[in-house]
């Protein structure tokens, strides 16, 4: 019986098909250690549209929805606690206006949140652009190791 991933947890505020769970907890650690970013505990939650525009009007003052929400809870050297709120309804649509299948888009958002507490970010074009470039990358890299 493999150990369980203690630093990746899951939680389901809405029904999503969520496949292979830990493997992907297993890849998600590997991302962070790749990337030099020290964890001590995830929580992704997938939720509503609707919930997830209540937390970015109550926490940012945005009053638009959004596909991901990430709050890091620990502070200075740290390792990272946070959490990432996904709205599932989001990725849905999304999906369909990208042409791409739900588990990729899924997946994308996943790796997205991640990687912003990696330290990319994607206010500007070329941050942005890497940003995707490491979507991609890690994109490639789950679905190719998964087959």
């Amino acid at each position: 019986m493999r150990k369980l991933n203690k630093f990746i947890r899951f939680h389901f505020l809405s029904p999503c098909s969520l496949k292979d769970r830990g493997q992907l907890k297993v890849f998600i650690t590997a991302l962070f250690k790749k990337e030099k970013t020290p964890l001590s505990l995830l929580s992704i939650v997938f939720c509503s549209d609707e919930y997830l525009f209540q937390l970015n009007r109550e926490y940012l003052n945005h009053d638009y929805f959004t596909d991901i929400l990430s709050f890091p809870l620990s502070t200075g050297n740290e390792p990272l606690s946070a959490e990432i709120y996904i709205s599932i309804d989001r990725v849905r649509e999304n999906a369909r206006t990208e042409s791409v299948s739900f588990q990729e888009e899924l997946h994308r958002v996943i790796f997205h949140g991640v990687l912003h507490f990696c330290g990319y970010k994607d206010k500007t074009p070329p941050e942005s652009k890497k940003m995707r470039l490491m979507e991609d990358k890690y994109l490639t890299a789950y679905f190719r190791h998964s087959e």
